[in-house]
């Protein structure tokens, strides 16, 4: 059922903050990522081998076999139609492009008294990335988070996908990583490859970071792993909400609220809010019109059924704006006139799409943006990935005698207030004897 609600800031329906409402760290994954990855500090290779055969029922896949030889992964391409070939390309070329316009820049600026200090940043070494692969092959997502690390100049890239009860990864999916990137493929997925990559195994050296989505066993196993590396965040069901005004066509409206409750796991949320009673009504028709018509259509009314699809109808944009910020959507469109005006009221959003043209499906395929965005209402204190993601940030000083001078008064002042006189005399010993 899709409820058409009124959205009143003072006094917002029950529906409304039930939507809202949605579970972190489901306590099913939280039990059995702690007890896989306990096993797996234990254990290693043969550890991730049980979890291989128990949760993606593959008991004949070895250590060995857990990682995918380079050849293999150099010939995927041979069987990959040329306009998928063509479309891996250009999605690679378009994020590369963004991903690299966006890193921040080395910078400095001078001291007061002839010395300089700031920042310059450098690539991680060995990083992790998780690429989803339970009920598709996301080749968009290779792209999204490999290419990102290469932008960075991470030189050593590893990939940890699901090969299921076979082992066998999709040659489309193996073609993308190798073009964006990744230098070593695991056909390991799960809570065992979060694991794996986090304590380092036999087979797997641990990285120092591990990005990427996955559903909520993987969410929870990288909550639980930060810490020993570090993570991009932690990210959950996907999400979308529609800020319409009813000059874009309803059937494009539906069209895009649809694209994210399709995703599988049965928890996606899609949100319209709209100041037209008559458009909310247009576009629920619509939307329940082409369920009928999706490949998906069970996974798609598993979101409608628990109320996963919910249009609310406020008095104005402005208003219905504050709704948006309240939930804090990972994909954010704006089908309204003025949308880049607009998109200056959006305080919490994953990612922003804004005007009639700008589909979501264009920013999780080929845009440039990268596709791994906060979900759950992190969007209130997480960002989406970047190419800075796989890079350290350091800071840097370099007084001149003078700088240290005029600040030896305060560097005396903390030390003593602190009760650290080390500290003050790391600064004082420089002028003993000399002034």
């Amino acid at each position: 059922m899709i409820r058409i609600e009124k959205w009143n800031p003072a006094r917002p329906s029950r529906a409304i903050e039930a939507f809202l409402r949605r579970e972190a760290f489901p306590e099913a994954a939280e039990k059995a990522a702690a007890a896989v990855l306990a096993d797996i500090r234990a254990r290693g290779d043969a550890a991730v081998a049980d979890a291989v055969a128990r949760f993606e029922g593959n008991a004949g896949l070895k250590p060995r076999d857990f990682r995918i030889s380079p050849e293999y992964v150099a010939r995927a391409g041979e069987t990959v139609p040329a306009r998928l070939r063509k479309a891996v390309r250009e999605a690679h070329g378009r994020v590369m492009r963004f991903a690299a316009a966006g890193m921040r820049r080395d910078w400095r600026i001078s001291t007061p008294r002839g010395g300089c200090e700031g920042e310059f940043f450098t690539p991680m070494e060995r990083v992790g990335v998780y690429v989803p692969g339970g009920t598709a092959p996301l080749a968009s997502t290779s792209v999204m988070t490999v290419t990102l690390a290469r932008a960075a100049g991470v030189k050593d890239i590893v990939v940890c996908t699901p090969g299921g009860k076979t082992g066998r990864v999709d040659p489309v999916l193996l073609y993308a990583l190798k073009v964006a990137g990744a230098t070593s493929v695991y056909r390991v997925g799960g809570i065992q490859a979060i694991g794996m990559m986090a304590f380092g195994t036999e087979t797997c050296p641990k990285v120092l970071k591990i990005a990427g989505p996955g559903n909520a066993y993987v969410t929870a196993a990288k909550r639980q792993v930060y810490g020993y590396v570090a993570i991009d965040q932690v990210a959950g069901p996907s999400e979308i909400a529609v800020l319409a005004d009813g000059s874009v066509d309803p059937a494009w409206t539906a069209a895009d609220l649809l694209s994210q409750a399709e995703h599988g796991s049965g928890l996606e949320k899609s949100l319209l809010v709209t100041d037209s009673p008559e458009y909310a009504a247009a576009v629920k028709a619509e939307t329940l019109r082409q369920t009928a018509t999706l490949s998906r259509r069970g996974m798609v009314e598993r979101v409608i059924g628990a109320g996963g699809i919910l249009f609310a109808v406020s008095r104005d944009l402005d208003e219905g704006m504050e709704l948006v910020n309240r939930f804090a959507p990972e994909h954010l469109e704006l089908m309204c006139r003025g949308a880049m005006r607009m998109a200056g009221k959006v305080r919490n959003a994953g990612a922003v799409f804004a005007g009639p043209w700008t589909p979501e499906s264009a920013g999780d395929f080929v845009a440039g943006p990268s596709h791994v965005l906060p979900t759950g209402g992190a969007a209130k204190m997480f960002n989406g990935l970047t190419a800075d993601d796989f890079r350290c940030r350091h800071s840097f000083v370099s007084f001149s005698r003078a700088d240290l001078r005029e600040t030896l008064p305060a560097i005396e002042a903390f030390a003593a207030v602190e009760g650290l006189d080390g500290h003050g005399r790391a600064a004082t010993v420089r002028f003993a004897g000399k002034e």
